[in-house]
């Protein structure tokens, strides 16, 4: 899960940014605090964005900042941002820069990515946040998603669901309904294309997973043996490989068939290279998070009527579902003060004040936030509990980012057996 931090500042995590991003405009570890410096007790973040200056009239605030200004004024201390920026770390990513201060005790918590949180959960690194009152109100796909060892290693403030982006007056024109089937996906790319649409589906070089993970895990996850298909994974009684390569060979079709351009979507960050033919209606389906249909930046404001669904499943439409995390680190130098924070945040009154500043899908079953006619057929299936999930914790191999990576062989030439004979090799790995 690798993606920009220039425009991503609207990306994933919480309206925040997508957090393996690339770049980065600010100086690292610059901290908008308050001005008058007064004595008080400070816990250590390190997060991809910046603060909000605090003195600015009628700045607008980040949907986090919102949170942690009622932490710091129910508990008498600040919070300052350490933050990520590619141009201090030159090639390292935020993912590597979060690994190596968790494990040199840098900081007190966190804003994780999936793999950084599974890798220093099963390290040991992260205090177990199931004690935690917020903990209680928890959606049970979150609390699965982010449970290493029986550990709850982390929290998020709102569940990442991505679904395909779609301009319902292209299916229109054409007299096509929208698709849920992977055959239906395929029939309205051939009409596309028959009728003079060069490339129907718009992609960039990290989001083409989210087509894989709806074929290959439609069943284990809407299915009632979950907890024992995963078990089966771990224990190597099943191969990764036998799960994804349907999805894989769907992908590779979809390439040879000219409905994807692979070469160019190499060369694609996410939104910022396919967003602007689907703007221009030159594409009609892109894929894309929940927060970019209410981000003007990214689909926000189309002139046309767009709808989000799910990717095309064997059970129909199917939303992939990421999940990132707060997590706090096991040697923090304020861990109790670190903790409080995370109470405050993450109980229901500031998840309900983050989930109406950026109208996404709460992890908390108590909060609900009423969304844009675009996202109701997600949302729909969200709340029917329809989903797969792209990440989780208790997979032993990492599913979101090495799956992204090996999307990326696919696209670059590999065949499917080489992309599959890549999650036999993570699979053995693991069972080391």
């Amino acid at each position: 899960m690798r993606s920009n931090i220039k425009r991503s500042a609207v990306m994933i995590i919480a309206g925040i940014v997508v957090l393996t991003a690339v770049s980065c405009s600010k100086k690292p570890g610059l901290n908008l605090v308050d001005n008058d410096k007064e004595a008080r007790k400070a816990v250590e973040l390190f997060a991809p964005m910046e603060r909000s200056n605090p003195d600015a009239k009628n700045a607008a605030r980040t949907a986090f900042d919102k949170t942690v200004i009622m932490a710091e004024e129910e508990l008498g201390l600040r919070v300052e941002y350490t933050t990520y920026t590619s141009e201090n770390y030159k090639e390292k990513s935020y993912d590597d820069v979060a690994l190596d201060r968790i494990r040199n005790d840098m900081d007190d918590f966190y804003l994780l990515n999936p793999d950084v949180l599974q890798k220093t959960g099963e390290e040991g690194r992260l205090v177990d946040l199931s004690g935690l009152d917020c903990a209680r109100n928890l959606r049970d796909v979150v609390r699965m998603a982010n449970t290493v060892d029986g550990k709850l290693v982390g929290i998020p403030q709102e569940v990442v669901v991505y679904g395909l982006f779609v301009n319902k007056d292209m299916f229109d024109k054409y007299e096509l309904e929208l698709p849920g089937t992977p055959e239906e996906f395929l029939e309205c790319c051939r009409v596309f294309k028959e009728k003079g649409i060069e490339t129907p589906v718009g992609a960039n070089r990290w989001w083409l997973e989210t087509f894989v993970f709806a074929q290959a895990y439609a069943q284990m996850y809407n299915g009632n043996n979950t907890e024992a298909e995963i078990e089966a994974l771990n224990s190597g009684e099943s191969k990764y490989s036998d799960y994804m390569r349907k999805g894989f060979e769907y992908l590779k079709e979809m390439i040879d068939l000219g409905y994807i351009d692979a070469k160019t979507a190499l060369t694609y960050e996410a939104i910022e290279g396919e967003g602007d033919d689907f703007l221009a209606q030159k594409t009609p389906i892109v894929m894309a998070y929940w927060g970019a249909a209410n981000a003007e930046t990214a689909y926000g404001k189309p002139d046309f009527n767009m709808q989000v669904i799910g990717f095309p499943s064997e059970l129909g439409p199917m939303p992939v579902m990421s999940m990132t995390g707060l997590a706090v680190h096991k040697n923090a130098r304020h861990l109790e003060d670190a903790l409080d924070v995370l109470e405050i945040i993450l109980s229901d009154e500031a998840l309900q004040v983050y989930a109406e500043t950026n109208k996404v899908i709460s992890p908390s079953k108590n909060v609900e936030v009423e969304c844009i006619p675009a996202l109701k057929p997600l949302n729909d299936l969200v709340n029917e509990g329809t989903y797969v999930l792209a990440s989780n914790a208790g997979m032993k191999v990492e599913q979101w980012g090495n799956t992204c990576l090996i999307v990326r062989k696919l696209m670059e030439g590999a065949s499917v057996d080489e992309c599959m004979a890549e999650f036999d090799r993570l699979q053995e790995e693991s069972l080391k």
